[in-house]
């Protein structure tokens, strides 16, 4: 039964945001950003890279972080150079060879993690982990540009490494993993039980890279475990909770949302779909988003209710909710993109920077969440909507944002956190994931506005953004499905295999490198994901599934796609930019068994628009 949801009290709200968005389209239209300008920013941005980097560089490293008001650093995760390691590809996106190489050297000489610390499993996946498969990836193939001579797979060697420190983690009655772990040691008999539930779910991409790199499914196995053991829990509305007793099962806080504690959750759901091929993510990522779109939509707001009952329990804009417009574009959902970013554009636009937390009854910043810590949420979902739509409203938000980094948040040796956004207070720190995020989505909105010329537009493969944003290219070894084989935890290890892998003369037209098509005033994206979606064909389809166990055959229910898409499928390859409609995806009962595949047959590879299989699914347009 759906929540009732209170109109009245968020009526008045969408006339605030109507008149806001109107003005705002009106200035975009008189003040677009021209394409000088945003070379101009675009330089900018890299400039205010490099004044950081150094900054850390010259007063912080090897510490993990920088006290950019002191000048001075500071270890904050683990005590091994953390800033460097974010660092490391976005040295390489801007094409510096020399201090990637640098770098890349540094660390393969001088770090080790044989060391007693007691770290966070999550931070060290998304920006240690992540950072260290990210820059292998790059410093290891001709094809990127940024191939190192003398590289011998330093950092993949140190990746896992780390991961299997981190792995003593994972040992719970649930599969859902502490939330610390003793790199030394291993889980302290006294560390809490009690994680959330983005810890415990937003590690598949970095650990699913390493298997595939290392031939080892262990890292992927238990990460998939972890996805199992809180989907399994949720609420009837399948809605999760915010924390969970990982010995137990038990929801210690059942708030719903999409903002602290969830959010990456539905983010690699969908991203595991994309970066892998596995079905089941992409089944889980389905129900969850539909589920968060009915119970936690007030347009164009997110709040937090209740997981079992969808009540209303917290009407607040979480600073961590900005990503989702950004996560809606990959799944091919415009329009609610749009409306939510302007929205939370709108409380960028009245204090210079987005507040930890802003209460939508009062219109206020909620009192104790007056930071503004450099996230970079907001900035990452301008740069998807611009990439979709290039609509330049986006480019005029990113100056927006500019300026404010530059004139608030601006000091000596860096950025400083903002610790009041009402009176632009500075504290003497800056994370990690400024370098890694916030300026890197900022450079590729702008170079995408100039013309783009970069490895992420232009480069030999497709790429993933990790939640850290590190890049994860969408290479045979990592993407191709036939290679996994879902379900069964088994890799297709024969050698005979077809790679079915291309992108359809759709996304072969768009100017960039992956991502989704602008055409004729609406964004056409493509993965269709409830019946309410008036999404458009997909840009970049893989055909071919591993023939394990499908989602459909292990749980009795197979995918069968509209007629409307089948039609797009089979006739986007006459070289004309077709724009068609698609429809949800029709979930029907298995009439019978025949269909079931063998569990581990990994060499005969089939699959074919044509051939119409009740496994296929619509693909998204690929990050």
């Amino acid at each position: 039964m759906e929540a009732k949801k209170p109109v009245f009290q968020f009526l008045w709200l969408f006339f605030f945001v109507s008149a806001y968005h109107n003005a705002f389209m009106r200035r975009a239209l008189a003040e677009g950003v021209t394409p000088e300008e945003a070379k101009q920013l675009r330089d900018e941005v890299s400039g205010m890279f490099y004044h950081a980097f150094n900054g850390y560089m010259d007063h912080a490293f090897p510490l993990d972080e920088l006290r950019p008001l002191s000048c001075g650093g500071e270890d904050t995760l683990g005590g091994y150079a953390l800033t460097l390691i974010d660092s490391l590809d976005m040295l390489a996106l801007l094409g510096d060879k020399e201090r990637f190489a640098a770098s890349v050297e540094w660390i393969g000489k001088s770090l080790r993690f044989d060391i007693n610390k007691t770290v966070s499993v999550f931070e060290t996946t998304i920006r240690v982990l992540g950072g260290l498969l990210s820059a292998h990836l790059i410093a290891s193939d001709y094809a990127t540009g940024m191939k190192i001579p003398s590289y011998d797979n330093q950092l993949l060697n140190l990746a896992e490494d780390l991961a299997r420190r981190l792995l003593p983690a994972f040992d719970t009655p649930t599969g859902i993993p502490f939330g610390s772990v003793n790199l030394l040691h291993g889980v302290d008999e006294h560390e809490s039980k009690i994680t959330s539930t983005a810890g415990g779910g937003t590690l598949t991409l970095e650990f699913g890279v390493l298997s595939r790199l290392t031939n080892d499914p262990i890292f992927e196995q238990v990460t998939k475990n972890a996805v199992h053991g809180l989907w399994a829990r949720r609420s009837k509305l399948n809605l999760v909770g915010a924390h969970i007793n990982v010995f137990t099962g038990e929801w210690t806080q059942k708030d719903a949302g999409i903002g602290t504690s969830i959010d990456s959750f539905y983010e690699y759901l969908l991203k595991a779909y994309v970066l892998f091929g596995d079905e089941e993510y992409l089944f889980i990522f389905q129900e969850a988003y539909r589920a968060a779109m009915q119970y936690l939509y007030n347009d164009p707001w997110y709040v937090e209710v209740n997981m079992d009952s969808a009540a209303i329990v917290w009407p607040l804009f979480n600073s961590l909710q900005a990503f989702w417009p950004g996560l809606q574009v990959l799944a091919g959902d415009i329009d609610p993109a749009v409306q939510t970013h302007t929205a939370f554009f709108s409380v960028w636009k009245r204090y210079g920077f987005t507040p930890e937390g802003f209460n939508l009854a009062t219109l206020s910043v909620q009192h104790g969440q007056k930071s503004y810590p450099l996230r970079p949420e907001l900035i990452e979902s301008t740069y998807w909507l611009y990439k979709a739509t290039r609509d330049p409203r986006y480019l005029d938000a990113g100056r927006d944002m500019v300026s404010s980094l530059q004139y608030g948040a601006r000091c000596p040796c860096g950025y400083c956190h903002i610790s009041d956004v009402e009176s632009h207070t500075q504290e003497d720190h800056m994370e990690s994931f400024f370098l890694a995020e916030t300026v890197k989505y900022l450079w590729l909105l702008f170079d995408l506005a100039v013309g783009p010329d970069n490895l992420v537009e232009n480069g030999p493969y497709k790429y993933v953004f990790s939640t850290e944003g590190h890049l994860l290219p969408a290479t045979p070894q990592i993407s191709l499905v036939r290679e996994h084989c879902s379900y069964v935890g088994a890799f297709c290890r024969s050698v005979g295999y077809k790679e079915d892998s291309h992108a359809s003369e759709i996304a072969t037209d768009l100017l960039e490198a992956n991502g989704s098509r602008f055409h004729e005033g609406q964004a056409h994206t493509g993965l269709p994901l409830y019946s309410t979606f008036e999404s458009t064909p997909t840009a970049g389809l893989i055909k071919g599934f591993c023939p394990g166990l499908s989602h459909g055959q292990k749980f009795g229910i197979s995918y069968i796609t509209s007629v409307d898409m089948a039609y797009q499928h089979e006739h986007a390859s006459d070289g004309k930019p077709t724009t068609l409609q698609s429809r949800s995806v029709a979930v029907v009962q298995n009439q019978s068994s025949d269909d079931s595949l063998p569990e581990n047959d990994c060499d005969n590879l089939h699959e074919s628009s044509e051939e119409g299989s009740e496994s296929k699914v619509p693909l998204p347009s690929q990050v």
